[in-house]
């Protein structure tokens, strides 16, 4: 694909969801409400304020704060002091299904259950299986927990007429919905052709723009060309084409179609004005570790 006028330069992420810029309009305490208990599903063991900084540059610190408060009044989150720094964290609250009051011995084997699938959830079956159960108690049972909300039924992708079952407070794994590109188990293809275009665009104008360098070399024009595709993320979310928080993950299969289809290629990151795509896994390449240093000046 070295024809391609088009690249992207592979680079290694730190964040994969970009914190939305300044000119965005105020999230809604709702909004952010639920951005931090998804924050929160992802590290299980606690976030300290650092990290909410980190992915939430633009709120306001007292909003962060409020949001906190309230979740603690509503028990949804504990809040704890590192060993030794006396740093605060938060955890989401999960009480155990051995310590539910108001479940009774056949309730608690069959959250016990759910529990340990996280949020992959499992099969009727499979719980049927392992609880050994017969289909009618266990289906009162699953029906019983699900009234009162400590587990939830969620379709899956890969079989439309089925449910896993999970605890009412887990995000769904991409695996059981199908992640950023399906809705009601549906795939929303309209929405993957609109930023396949946009990727697209964005790549073409960047590709014009280092063009007008054209006095600087072949190589700096070739460099000015490359987006990583989380500057690709945050140009996308910028353009608030979607409703939802678009992760880096999103837009690399977005990007991966465009390579597919001859489009774009990817690249990693160049050692200065070497044209060899050289990779290294613990330091950045430079011309004094560069095998074809010598090669070069010859």
């Amino acid at each position: 694909m070295a024809s391609s006028s088009v690249v992207i330069k592979k680079e290694k992420v730190d964040d994969p969801r970009p914190g939305q810029s300044a000119k965005h309009d105020e999230q809604t305490e709702a909004e952010i409400e639920a951005r931090m208990l998804e924050l929160l599903r992802e590290f299980p063991k606690g976030i300290n304020y650092k990290i909410l900084e980190t992915d939430m540059p633009n709120v306001d610190k007292i909003i962060k704060v409020n949001t906190l408060n309230r979740l603690l009044s509503q028990e949804k989150v504990n809040m704890f002091q590192a060993p030794g720094t006396k740093e605060l964290f938060w955890c989401l609250k999960q009480q155990p299904a051995s310590k539910l009051k108001g479940v009774d011995s056949e309730e608690k084997i069959v959250m016990r259950i759910i529990e340990e699938a996280g949020n992959k959830g499992i099969w009727n079956r499979d719980i049927r299986t392992k609880s050994s159960l017969n289909q009618t108690t266990l289906n009162k049972i699953l029906k019983a927990l699900e009234g009162k909300k400590l587990i939830k039924s969620v379709s899956s992708v890969s079989a439309a007429k089925k449910k896993v079952y999970m605890l009412f407070n887990l995000q769904p794994d991409r695996s059981v919905t199908g992640g950023s590109w399906y809705s009601d188990n549906e795939f929303e293809s309209e929405l993957v052709d609109i930023l396949n275009q946009q990727c697209y665009r964005i790549l073409q104008q960047k590709s014009e723009a280092a063009k007008q360098k054209s006095m600087d070399g072949p190589f700096v024009v070739r460099n000015s060309s490359f987006l990583s595709s989380k500057e690709i993320c945050q140009i996308i979310s910028d353009m608030k084409i979607v409703k939802f928080n678009l992760t880096v993950e999103d837009i690399e299969t977005i990007l991966d179609t465009l390579i597919y289809d001859g489009k774009i290629e990817m690249s990693p990151v160049l050692c200065w004005n070497c044209s060899n795509p050289l990779r290294s896994l613990s330091s950045a390449v430079q011309p004094k570790n560069c095998v074809y240093y010598d090669q070069w000046l010859d």
